[in-house]
């Protein structure tokens, strides 16, 4: 990812949301909470960012970030959380675990021991996170907290 591609991550973002089917929508303004903001905020600035891209057709259309940070899926210091999404007409192609295993290995190459997530436990994601080789390290109501160790 290009530096000048950074503000798409805002856009990827709120397409990582995860939607129950036949649930409204949140409105974009969610993305201005805390927890939120500070996975796009100021992207790039921290020592630890990292971002890949997927391109068809001469657009953007799927993006996997880390950082350390205190999101969601927070584990351990020095151990970069993930999020991924994808444009909604690009799901279900590979374009999301070619991304996925893109970052595992530039990670791994670069000595990260680990990277974890979060994942609500009714997206259809957490099949392909598990394939990857995520396990579940942490569980609330409704959502897991897996870690790829990568070491």
């Amino acid at each position: 990812m290009t530096r000048a591609e950074f503000p798409l991550l805002s856009g990827f973002l709120y397409e990582a949301i995860f939607i129950p089917e036949g649930a409204a929508p949140p409105p974009r303004t969610v993305l201005l909470s805390p927890p939120l903001r500070d996975y796009v905020a100021g992207f790039g600035s921290r020592r630890d960012d990292r971002a890949l891209v997927a391109e068809a057709a001469g657009r953007v259309v799927g993006a996997v970030w880390v950082r350390c940070g205190a999101g969601f899926g927070r584990v351990a210091e020095g151990v970069p959380e993930l999020a991924v999404a994808l444009d909604p007409a690009c799901r279900g192609r590979g374009v999301g675990t070619r991304l996925l295993r893109a970052m595992l290995r530039s990670l791994a190459d670069e000595g990260y021991p680990a990277v974890s997530l979060s994942v609500q436990k009714a997206n259809p994601a957490v099949r392909l996170y598990r394939r990857l080789g995520f396990r579940v390290v942490r569980e609330h109501p409704e959502e897991y907290v897996m870690v790829c160790v990568l070491a």
